[in-house]
């Protein structure tokens, strides 16, 4: 993935884990954008509604702290590797770069 965004990945604080529930993020100027690695399993946790309401605070808190959005990066294993799932996700990242970077 850091070779589709062109940019750095940092793994994220605990604090932050704990804080806002990002694992990784990048840094653009002075802003953060923040990306939550779940397995595909979690897609299918049976109160999945709860589990979204309960992110998108602490998601929305980051943006409004670090400047940037947190995105949900769905992991997949296929064939003994690891690949997303859900690889939209990257276009929307890049969206998300260029914003900041204006």
């Amino acid at each position: 993935m850091k070779r589709e965004l062109g940019v750095e990945i940092h793994p994220a604080p605990d604090a932050w884990d704990r804080l806002y529930n990002v694992d990784f993020y990048i840094k653009i100027g002075n802003r953060y954008i923040g990306l939550q690695i779940k397995p595909i399993t979690y897609e299918q946790t049976p109160e999945i509604y709860k589990w979204k309401e309960w992110l998108s605070k602490t998601h929305d808190k980051f943006q409004k702290d670090k400047g940037g959005k947190v995105f949900i990066i769905f992991s997949i294993k296929k064939d003994d590797k690891k690949s997303i799932f859900n690889a939209d996700v990257i276009d929307e990242i890049k969206k998300e770069i260029a914003r900041l970077k204006q």
